[in-house]
């Protein structure tokens, strides 16, 4: 499949597996997200849905908002 590139908030390309298991995320991509060497990456799959990545400064939001929701977050722990 050719990369495809409609604007500048959408883009689509195929990615191959190599012999380790390993993809490349093709510079477009890592441009549009500002992703270099070294950044943190969180892979998210569901059988039914497939697999999305999402960099973590994304997800930090949304995870604090879940945890400050759960119950007992303000009470100590007991040991």
């Amino acid at each position: 499949m050719k990369s495809e590139r409609r604007d500048d908030r959408h883009y689509m390309s195929s990615v191959k597996i190599g012999p380790k298991g390993q993809i490349v995320i093709p510079k477009e991509a890592r441009d549009m997200f500002g992703i270099g060497p070294g950044d943190t990456l969180v892979l998210l799959a569901d059988k039914k849905r497939g697999i999305a990545l999402q960099t973590a400064e994304m997800l930090n939001p949304l995870l604090k908002q879940v945890f400050s929701t759960l119950s007992g977050d303000d009470e100590e722990e007991t040991e």
